[in-house]
């Protein structure tokens, strides 16, 4: 038994497997671009922060009700990341190879772009402190995975281990707590804070985190997002990703029986015999 981020299902209040996931192609999220102001910085990003120009960390995510379980910034350290500036945003730092692209979704004058200060490893970043902008709570700037690259986003990824699987997997590694203010319902709790409890994270939770977001000044952008989101297949309704106490099967103590097992079977459609075996052979633990 253990308390991990599952699927989790808010209209019938229950943990689903990926087999009861539907990923239905008009679903539509809202992004947000959040900058959070560093506190602390590393040594290699020193010369370029003070109190009258801090610099901020650039994120991006498709699920702001997750920011209030925020507790890291998780880099790929093999990655090359700039401090950037305008008069309109700050200093950010932000993955090299996505500074045009960010630039446009700033809707800068068409002559303008960011101003490079200067280019650093991911691994020069690590060990910077920045502060979340909704709460008193600083949190650290930490060593990510592969998952991080510069298809989309900044680079940075916003971690809350409470509320996703690369995420928790690098809270677990670096001993962050499971934050995960939201119910069976899918209602924030008062561990989100006064000014949301009791809001669907769904619905009007999601649109209060990016207005306070706005009113805080740590917004940079807020844009619709077209994207495969997990449905519950019994409701149709969206899924969210929540940790909760469940019991699961370590699948590294049967792996290969199993693997053995799935070849004696006669599969209907056979297609079904090659998802069986992705799960098995991919799965650590199995959710049953």
């Amino acid at each position: 038994r253990g308390r991990k981020p599952v699927h989790w299902s808010p209209s019938s209040r229950t943990a689903l497997a990926e087999a009861e996931l539907e990923y239905p192609d008009n679903h539509v999220s809202k992004s947000i671009y959040v900058a959070f102001e560093v506190v602390e910085p590393s040594e290699s990003l020193q010369p370029f922060h003070s109190e009258q120009d801090p610099v901020k960390m650039a994120i991006w995510t498709t699920t702001p009700w997750t920011m209030p379980a925020n507790l890291a910034v998780a880099v790929n350290p093999e990655l090359s990341y700039s401090v950037v500036q305008h008069k309109s945003t700050g200093r950010l730092v932000v993955a090299t190879d996505l500074i045009e692209t960010i630039a446009k979704k700033m809707d800068f004058s068409e002559d303008e772009s960011f101003e490079i200060l200067v280019t650093l490893k991911g691994s020069d970043l690590i060990g910077t402190t920045y502060t979340h902008p909704l709460y008193e709570r600083n949190s650290p700037v930490l060593a990510g995975g592969d998952y991080i690259t510069t298809e989309s986003g900044t680079g940075l990824v916003h971690t809350a281990p409470g509320h996703g699987q690369e995420d928790y997997l690098t809270g677990l590694k670096n001993g962050l707590e499971l934050l995960s203010p939201v119910d069976d319902v899918g209602k924030f709790t008062i561990e989100a804070g006064e000014k949301f409890v009791g809001m669907s994270v769904l619905g009007e939770g999601n649109q209060a985190i990016i207005d306070a977001l706005q009113t805080e000044g740590a917004l940079l952008k807020a844009e619709d997002y077209g994207h495969k989101y997990p449905y519950d297949w019994r409701t149709k309704k969206p899924t969210i990703f929540r940790a909760t106490d469940q019991w699961f099967a370590s699948v590294e103590g049967f792996r290969e029986s199993a693997l053995k097992a799935i070849d004696t079977v006669q599969w209907v459609p056979e297609v079904g015999k090659n998802r069986i075996n992705a799960f098995v052979s991919g799965r650590g633990d199995w959710c049953i």
